[in-house]
C-alpha cells in the first residue's frame, strides 16, 4: 500500500496506466530482439551501425509526454516497415513464435500510444514523423535487410526502455529517471537524534 501512495502521490497520475503498459512493452521488445537473434543465428555480440533511427527533439534525459508520443510513433512506423519488408521476402508464411511476438509488440505499441492520447482526454501532439526517413537503409541484399531489422529491434528495445523510465518519472512528479529508486535520506534521522538526546539527559540526571 505504501508503494502505491508513493507512486501516485496525492491522487492517481494520468500517466500511471501508460507507465505500466510501457514497462510491459519494453520486456516484449527485449523478447522480440532475442527471438530474432536466435532465428537469424546472429552472434551474441553483433557490431552494427549505432546511429539512432529514431529522432527526438529534446536533449534532456527526462522526456515530455509529447516526446514519448513522437518516439513511440516512429518506433511503430519502423516496425510496420519491418513487417512489410519481411513479407516481401516471404517471412511470416507460417506463424512462428517470432511472428506472434512481433504482432504482440505492434499491438502493444498502438495500445500505449492510445493511452497517451487519452491520458487527459486530449490528443497529444507529435513532434516527429511516424515513418522516419530511412535513406534506403532497408534496401539491398537480404543480409543487409536482416542487419537493418536487427537495428530496428535494438531501437525498439532502447526507446521503449527510455519511454518506460520517463513515464515512471512523470508518475513520480518529474523525478529524474536515474533517481527513481534513490533512498529518501534522513527519514530515520529524527528518531536517532531524539534517542541520543534522551540518553544524554538520563546521564545528566544520574
Amino acid at each position: 500500500m505504501a508503494g502505491t501512495r508513493t507512486r501516485t502521490g496525492s491522487g492517481p497520475s494520468p500517466y500511471a496506466r501508460a507507465a505500466d503498459i510501457a514497462e510491459l512493452l519494453h520486456l516484449e521488445c527485449v523478447g522480440l530482439l532475442d527471438l530474432y537473434k536466435k532465428k537469424e543465428e546472429f552472434p551474441t555480440e553483433l557490431n552494427v551501425n549505432t546511429e539512432h533511427l529514431v529522432s527526438v527533439s529534446s536533449s534532456s534525459s527526462q522526456l515530455s509526454a509529447n516526446d514519448i508520443d513522437s518516439i513511440l510513433r516512429q518506433c511503430r512506423g519502423l516496425l510496420a516497415k519491418v513487417i512489410s519488408q519481411e513479407e516481401v521476402f516471404g517471412v511470416g508464411a507460417l506463424e512462428t513464435k517470432y511472428e506472434v511476438q512481433r504482432k504482440t509488440v505492434m499491438d502493444r505499441l498502438g495500445h500505449l500510444i492510445d493511452s497517451l492520447v487519452k491520458r487527459d482526454g486530449n490528443t497529444a501532439s507529435t513532434s516527429g514523423p511516424e515513418y522516419p526517413e530511412l535513406g534506403g537503409q532497408e534496401n539491398g541484399s537480404l543480409f543487409a535487410l536482416k542487419l537493418w531489422i536487427y537495428r530496428v529491434y535494438q531501437e525498439l528495445e532502447h526507446w521503449t526502455r527510455t519511454a518506460s523510465k520517463s513515464l515512471q518519472a512523470l508518475v513520480h512528479g518529474g523525478t529524474s529517471p536515474q533517481n527513481l529508486k534513490a533512498p529518501n535520506p534522513g527519514v530515520a534521522a529524527p528518531k536517532g537524534r531524539g534517542k541520543r538526546r534522551r540518553s544524554k539527559g538520563r546521564r545528566d540526571q544520574r
